[in-house]
């Protein structure tokens, strides 16, 4: 994990390194915690880190679907509302029976696919907008994929910052000391790697 996205020489490149940086900051900031720590949420909001690694797995699935079926429509799950609704709200909650190593794997292998799908897809081909959702544009029927990719990246860098704060929150950790930690760098009067509070 690169404490910045590496430069590249052309706009795929360079987007699917911004993209990865995103995708790479949820790992960072899980970095040594506890189930239990993943799963709790100390900040104001109800999101916990485990929670939010599940939903930006799920959101890169959807999205990255859209992207790969274009210009068509991926095939329309056909169970109830009530029950696809159930199924949102609960990608936000990490359950007692799901395990930190477990969510961060389901990550892993979704970023992966997410980073393959953009590597192979046309930029400008036209991705349907769906009109049944009240928060997407009515006035437009087509994004393109290089849209779908800086969405994903505007979603993931949002959310990492929700990560961010409720991390602090959770033992006082912060970024750069989380990626000086997993990644072994070596440390300074300014930069010391995270440890856990009983070393």
């Amino acid at each position: 994990m690169p404490g910045m996205p590496a430069p590249a020489a052309g706009e795929r490149q360079t987007l699917i390194n911004f993209l990865a940086f995103q995708q790479d900051a949820f790992l960072a900031v899980a970095y040594g915690l506890t189930d239990e720590q993943a799963r709790s949420a100390p900040a104001a909001s109800s999101l916990s880190i485990g929670g939010l690694v599940k939903h930006v797995t799920n959101c890169q699935k959807g999205w990255t679907e859209r992207a790969a079926h274009a210009p068509s429509i991926p095939v329309p799950d056909a169970r109830p509302m009530e029950e696809l609704m159930a199924e949102y709200e609960e990608q936000y909650v990490m359950r007692e029976d799901e395990t930190l190593p477990g969510l961060l794997e389901a990550l892993k292998a979704q970023n992966a696919a997410t980073l393959q799908v953009f590597a192979d897809a046309d930029f400008d081909t036209p991705v349907p907008v769906p009109h049944d959702v009240p928060w997407f544009p009515q006035d437009i029927d087509h994004w393109s994929v290089r849209w779908v990719l800086l969405h994903l990246v505007e979603e993931l860098s949002r959310h990492a910052g929700h990560a961010d704060i409720i991390r602090e929150t959770v033992d006082g950790a912060t970024m750069y000391e989380l990626l000086a930690a997993a990644e072994e760098w070596p440390e300074t009067d300014w930069i010391k790697r995270w440890r856990p509070a009983s070393v």
